[in-house]
């Protein structure tokens, strides 16, 4: 996550600490010497765990297909779960 409280990657994982069910927070490895951008994904309050997990990487991978990015340390993996 970069320093600037209100990026969306910030706001996103917030809303992860604060969600009550099953929820993931996925995002981009990151390089600082590489990579100049994070993408992330959430689920929030989901049926269970692993759906959670799925759709957080599912939503990050739409990010990095949506920006038309590629990380030079690979894709998104789950940072957070619950």
């Amino acid at each position: 996550m970069g320093s600037d409280p209100k990026s969306e990657c910030n706001v996103a994982y917030k809303a992860y600490i604060a969600a009550g069910g099953h929820s993931a927070y996925a995002t981009t490895f990151y390089s600082r010497v590489v990579d100049l951008y994070i993408i992330c994904g959430t689920k929030l309050n989901a049926p269970s765990q692993k759906a959670a997990e799925e759709m957080a990487l599912r939503n990050c991978q739409a990010g990095l297909t949506r920006w038309k990015l590629k990380t030079a340390s690979g894709g998104c993996a789950i940072s957070a779960s619950k």
